[in-house]
């Protein structure tokens, strides 16, 4: 099985993925919140369009979803949610696609939106998991919190950090530098962290995208999967002035802190 997965920036900071089965010439998109850069991606690559995976409804995840359909007459799969009304196939947690030889698990994951999911390939073309996680899990960060509660978003990132570690995480935003940067003020003696930033400097550098990275790497670096570590919990203890009992209030306070970092 032949399939590529490609990068198409959009806007300032977005990812939008690609897959594409070469042998067949069809493609599907994740999150296509620009269709211009789709079609100009589709046409260079004499792919056909016939799938959209949506993860949630912010718009520069499905701005460009209805003037794809207008060109491709393509299915869109997406949450089961009233704010996404261009959804042919509305999905619900543990749902399963069989797309371009590849077959998808979908994982609800709610905190960053209420309706947000995930699209897990156990057995990617390169022989690497991968996980299509819009803005929930981010290289070395997570979402804010624009909807769901600080339980929900740990929840659901403890349900990520539990895929094997080799997955790699293709998250829609080049957000890495900003994250690692904070991630330093969480755990400044953390030596997994100061290499990865210095190996994030050198791509960006060289405009080369940071992502994905690989799950193995999130659990290294990343502090809101690591809210069980000593060193994390005792930076954010501090940040907020208090105890904190729980890896959930840990992870809030975590979340609070970046919010204002």
């Amino acid at each position: 099985m032949t399939v590529q997965i490609h990068t198409v920036p959009a806007f300032n900071d977005n990812y939008l993925w690609l897959l594409a089965n070469l042998a067949s010439g069809r493609a599907l998109v994740v999150d296509p919140g620009d269709s211009t850069a789709v079609t100009a991606a589709l046409t260079q690559l004499g792919l056909t369009l016939t799938d959209i995976l949506v993860t949630h409804h912010h718009p520069d995840h499905i701005g460009g979803v209805d003037a794809l359909v207008a060109e491709y007459n393509c299915a869109v799969h997406g949450p089961h949610s009233k704010r996404i009304p261009q959804a042919t196939h509305p999905l619900r947690n543990g749902d399963r696609l069989a797309l371009l030889g590849l077959e998808f698990e979908v994982i609800e994951v709610p905190g960053h939106t209420l309706d947000h999911i995930a699209y897990f390939c156990s057995q990617g073309a390169d022989g690497y998991p991968w996980l299509f996680c819009g803005d929930t899990l981010f290289a070395a960060g997570c979402g804010r919190l624009f909807e769901g509660t600080p339980a929900q978003m740990h929840s659901s990132l403890t349900r990520l950090a539990a895929l094997p570690p080799a997955t790699r995480i293709y998250c829609a935003h080049e957000y890495t530098l900003a994250n690692l940067n904070f991630a330093r003020a969480v755990e400044p003696d953390n030596q997994a962290l100061r290499e990865r930033q210095e190996q994030v400097q050198a791509l960006r550098e060289a405009n080369i995208p940071s992502v994905p990275s690989s799950l193995a790497e999130e659990l290294a670096t990343n502090p809101f999967l690591r809210c069980n570590e000593p060193a994390v919990a005792a930076a954010a203890a501090d940040y907020s002035g208090e105890p904190l009992h729980s890896s959930t209030g840990v992870f809030a306070a975590v979340r609070r802190w970046k919010d204002n970092f």
